[in-house]
């Protein structure tokens, strides 16, 4: 078994597990959730196990009764999981009884925000500073508090690290892999998204080269303000069949649910709050290896 690596995540888990009973660590496929969250759990119930979980659905009390802290791994598949663990919560408020890990947000009305109960963590994947490539030089805390150190200095890393940590990804398991084993690996990751996520999110997917070249149109158009429209007709070329605004809002919000978009709030350096709340909000996918794979960019 590989050491594990120290994520930017780790010490925000074990602050908030001195008081929350409750923490549900979300993010996309393959971003380290299951190993990160295990390292502090005594139980793991892996509910993408289709044993385990149809024991879980047989009956819940027994499973979340077992030796705290108890790691619901993909709780999503078993989505009654959630106010389970909320109605126990509102029971029992001790720390560090539950974990929960997603790779995807259900789109049920019946599952309870968990506001209160449980706390939700995102995990993103590998930063540079997480990678190894060097340790973190600037404080974006102390920037802005005027206690920073003065910038300045230089880096060993170069254009071509940064370009290989581009396509070598953020993902674990994935980025230890090299040449083709790598690059097959990440093609997979967005076929399965297009084949398997999609229809397990509630939605099939009836022309899949739409989707993913609407994938591909997204991720150029990362860090820009360009419309959905103009997404769709960047993805779609001279097919005359455009899919109507609401497939590619599906598409949109589906991908979001997944954790592979990731919406960021518009911002701008003014005082102006109406200003930059008018501003079209940016979206992202999660991982640079994965826009650089609809992107057509290897070494």
């Amino acid at each position: 078994m590989l050491p594990y690596t120290a994520r930017v995540v780790d010490a925000e888990l074990d602050d908030l597990m001195q008081d929350a009973a409750a923490i549900a660590l979300d993010g996309p496929k393959g971003v380290g959730k299951t190993v990160t969250a295990a390292r502090r759990a005594t139980t793991v119930i892996e509910l993408d196990d289709p044993l385990q979980r149809e024991l879980a659905s047989a009956d819940l009390d027994p499973v979340l009764r077992r030796s705290p802290p108890v790691l619901l791994d993909e709780w999503q598949r078993l989505p009654q999981t959630w106010d389970a663990v909320r109605r126990a919560v509102d029971r029992d408020d001790r720390p560090a009884q539950f974990l929960l890990t997603g790779s995807a947000s259900p789109e049920s009305p019946e599952t309870h925000s968990g506001a209160g109960r449980i706390l939700r963590v995102r995990m993103h994947p590998m930063s540079l500073a997480e990678r190894g490539l060097g340790p973190p030089t600037v404080s974006l805390r102390g920037l802005l508090a005027g206690t920073g150190a003065p910038l300045g200095g230089e880096s060993a890393v170069s254009l071509a690290d940064y370009t290989e940590e581009i396509v070598a990804s953020g993902f674990p398991a994935i980025r230890r892999r090299s040449g083709r084993t790598r690059t097959a690996q990440l093609d997979g990751y967005l076929t399965r998204i297009v084949d398997r996520e999609f229809s397990d999110a509630g939605h099939n997917v009836r022309r899949p080269a739409i989707l993913t070249q609407w994938m591909r149109a997204y991720a150029a158009a990362t860090a820009t303000v360009a419309r959905l429209e103009t997404i769709r007709d960047a993805a779609t070329g001279d097919v005359s069949d455009k899919p109507a605004k609401r497939s590619t809002q599906i598409y949109r919000d589906v991908l979001t649910r997944l954790w592979v978009l990731d919406p960021l709030p518009a911002w701008l350096p003014s005082a102006n709050v109406i200003a930059e709340l008018t501003q079209a909000p940016k979206h992202h996918l999660t991982d640079p290896a994965l826009a650089a794979r609809l992107l057509g960019v290897t070494r």
